[in-house]
């Protein structure tokens, strides 16, 4: 397995510990700033490590194995989160208004960033982003179209600037809207970009809300395997008619993902394993995005120019708007 030979290579190792050391901090500052997820927290100390100090080049290895293979692990443990029943249990109107928010999201971000003149992979990592969970979307989809690292750098950027200025927005325009707290926590899980700025939001508005909200975005993280496997499809075209090699249909982490929802949602993995797992899931991600994070430079941000912020800031418009009309729908029908 690729993953695991990048894993054991020795010249990975003191990118893996800087990594390592961040993923601490983060989750330290983390119980310090218990409103502020880890993640975010990482992507953070990562982009100031980036560009207040020189990273050394032998971190190169294991920064990039953090960002790939031990995210990957952790998108796959991610599923453990989810229980089908759960999902089912939100209402057939509410999946429907799930699945439209992600299908129209990613393709009217798509439109958008082709007629802003953005490049195919760029927009699909920003449209995935922001229609599905934030970075670990953009970097599953990175796993199956190989993009720049500034192009994912980039997104997961603009996940995290546009993301966090849904926290402090989504309370205070469903109050301004008259929504109740579980219209409002329906709209937030609906809408939010990250799982932890979605926890923040619906936190901010109350615990009905937020019980709703991380149920809803939940939902939307199961939408990732289908569009990963639709975004592969092309890609297996593409590489067919280039006589190039082809990436598998579904990715193996995007199985490993789907294997450990069936497990949860079947009452197969134990309580104490569940423990084991999200202990070992906050971890691996923590340290993949601070890996990420290192990768956000603000000379690189000043580089793409504006066009990315653009379809950044209408993709964020856009799903909230389809989110919206979702939740006014839902609650007329019920």
């Amino acid at each position: 397995m690729p993953g695991l030979t990048a894993l054991l290579d020795l010249s990975a190792l003191p990118g893996l510990a800087l990594c390592a050391a961040g993923a601490a901090g983060a989750i330290g500052l983390g119980h310090l700033l218990p409103a502020v997820s880890p993640l975010l927290l990482a992507i953070v100390l990562g982009a100031v490590l980036a560009n207040l100090a020189r990273v050394p080049a032998a971190t190169g290895p294991g920064v990039a194995v953090a960002s790939r293979s031990l995210l990957r692990i952790g998108i796959a443990l991610l599923g453990l989160d989810l229980v089908l029943g759960d999902i089912l249990g939100l209402g057939w109107r509410v999946i429907v208004v799930v699945v439209l928010v992600v299908a129209l999201g990613v393709a009217g971000t798509l439109y958008a960033g082709h007629a802003l003149g953005i490049g195919w992979r760029q927009r699909v990592l920003i449209a995935c982003g922001f229609s599905i969970c934030g970075a670990a979307a953009v970097a599953a989809v990175d796993g199956v179209i190989e993009a720049e690292e500034e192009e994912v750098s980039t997104a997961v950027a603009l996940v995290v600037i546009f993301g966090t200025l849904m926290i402090p927005a989504v309370p205070l325009l469903a109050h301004l809207f008259g929504l109740s707290d579980a219209a409002a926590g329906m709209w937030a899980g609906a809408s939010v970009h990250e799982v932890a700025q979605v926890v923040a939001a619906g936190g901010a508005i109350g615990g009905t809300a937020l019980a709703v909200a991380v149920v809803v975005k939940l939902a939307r993280v199961l939408m990732l395997a289908p569009v990963v496997a639709a975004v592969s499809l092309r890609q297996r075209r593409i590489a067919a008619e280039a006589g190039t090699r082809r990436p598998p249909l579904v990715p193996l982490f995007i199985v490993g993902f789907l294997a450990c929802v069936a497990a949860r949602s079947a009452g197969l993995v134990p309580t104490l394993a569940l423990e084991i797992a999200g202990g070992a899931q906050t971890a691996l991600l923590t340290a993949a995005m601070f890996a990420l994070g290192t990768g956000v430079r603000v000379a690189s941000l000043r580089r793409v120019g504006a066009k990315p912020f653009l379809l950044a800031g209408g993709a964020t418009v856009w799903v909230a708007g389809i989110a919206l009309a979702g939740v006014l729908w839902v609650g007329t029908a019920g």
